[in-house]
């Protein structure tokens, strides 16, 4: 049986001016995200347990912080050709743009395309928190003879002015398109609630290079905004229900459709809210779709006292005495030292909270030293004249310059391990 070739086009050039401070120095697919991830981590592997494995990631705005990522932690395999994640940043081969938009992107670098020959190509962003099963769309949109399947997330009817609506038939097939409709079209079969897109495409390859090359004559960056509506009164498009995907060994507990958009801090924030407790509603913990990410080659996390409740460690951590920490996520190579009180907080990488140091709801990005007995979360008007503090109250500390190597050596972080 012949397997379908595919390539895919990973959009990771996301500025993310809603995640500042976080995206100061860096994409939004390349912040950091649970205990060792970064966002970007799901697509890929979404994409690498579909068995799509030739992978092309344009990236764009404060690049070189996703580009390190990719170079330590995404080599797939050295021995098969077809097997790769590979940093495509802009080519400006018809002038000196930027990418303007998402078609622009992948026209920029349409001789990849004409280069592979594939029978279907995948554009997926790289914003998002998921599991998805992309062999599941591609055999929806080869059942269908489809030209273009864009993934859709059913979403309350209510809640569908804030999103791209897609309007369909009972089969599948896209009507109309609605940009944050003030009256949404239902579904078909669920009038409280409506398609929204989730800027995820599987193309056919030829009718993606005849789409390209028309948009650029006409003007047309953007997938979404332009070429999607126009194909629309000449090809075949249709919507595939994210809701109907199956990853394997979800567990009864976990939320089945999981997808967050973790586009400003609060949204960020509450995700990972999700990956917390006994029972989480997104369970990172899945051999038969594992999240992949770096290989990391540091120590374990370094317990010597104190309280821990609901809370994650990183590697390389190291938690002293008489600390309390719950309800919050440790990064690795972090030090939480004596007598520091830490209550629904992310410490990212390579932070030193000190002595006597009280954090509620914080945020606190990589490269940091809490000075000892600092109070942060407890005064938001303080707060505000020294860091963000976002409207439901999350302070985010950004991220610092403090050489992390200078440490002692008794605490099992030693140099070397850091990326």
């Amino acid at each position: 049986m012949q397997t379908d070739r595919i390539i895919a086009f990973v959009m990771a050039g996301g500025q993310g001016s809603r995640l500042q401070p976080l995206t100061a120095a860096r994409s939004k697919p390349s912040v950091p995200f649970g205990a060792r991830y970064r966002i970007v981590d799901f697509v890929l592997s979404n994409l690498v347990n579909s068995q799509i494995r030739t992978i092309y990631l344009l990236v764009q705005y404060k690049s070189q912080s996703l580009i390190e990522h990719v170079r330590k932690g995404w080599t797939i395999s050295p021995l098969m050709q077809e097997q790769f994640v590979t940093v495509v940043p802009p080519q400006m081969r018809a002038g000196e743009n930027w990418f303007q938009g998402t078609a622009d992107a992948v026209h920029q670098n349409i001789e990849l395309i004409e280069e592979h020959r594939p029978d279907l190509v995948a554009v997926f962003g790289a914003d998002h928190i998921y599991r998805m099963d992309i062999r599941q769309m591609v055999e929806f949109h080869k059942e269908r003879d489809a030209h273009v399947t864009i993934a859709a997330l059913p979403v309350p009817l209510e809640d569908a002015t804030s999103f791209g609506v897609i309007a369909t038939g009972p089969d599948g097939r896209i009507q109309k398109f609605q940009e944050k409709p003030e009256n949404p079209a239902p579904m078909p079969g669920s009038p409280d609630k409506a398609f929204a897109s989730m800027g995820n495409y599987v193309f056919d390859a030829n009718v993606l290079l005849g789409a390209l090359e028309e948009a650029r004559k006409k003007g047309e960056t953007d997938f979404g905004g332009h070429v999607l509506p126009r194909l629309l009164g000449t090809h075949r498009l249709f919507a595939y229900d994210f809701a109907t995907n199956e990853i394997p060994n979800i567990k009864p507990y976990e939320q089945r459709v999981y997808w967050r958009d973790v586009g400003t801090i609060d949204a960020f924030f509450d995700a990972h809210k999700d990956v917390l407790g006994a029972e989480p509603v997104f369970d990172m913990f899945n051999p038969h779709w594992p999240v992949y990410s770096s290989s990391y080659q540091g120590p374990v996390a370094r317990v010597l006292g104190g309280e821990v409740r609901n809370s994650l460690l990183g590697a390389a951590t190291v938690i002293h005495d008489n600390t309390r920490i719950s309800n919050s996520i440790i990064r690795r190579e972090a030090v939480v030292e004596e007598d520091v009180e830490l209550d629904e907080c992310i410490i990212m990488d390579y932070v030193r909270v000190c002595k006597g140091a009280r954090l509620r709801r914080v945020i606190v990005d990589r490269h940091n030293k809490i000075e000892a007995g600092e109070r942060i979360g407890y005064d938001p008007a303080l707060d505000r004249q020294r860091f963000t503090v976002t409207e439901t109250g999350v302070t985010v500390v950004p991220g610092g310059r403090v050489n992390y190597f200078a440490r002692d050596s008794r605490e099992g972080v030693r140099s070397g391990y850091a990326e």
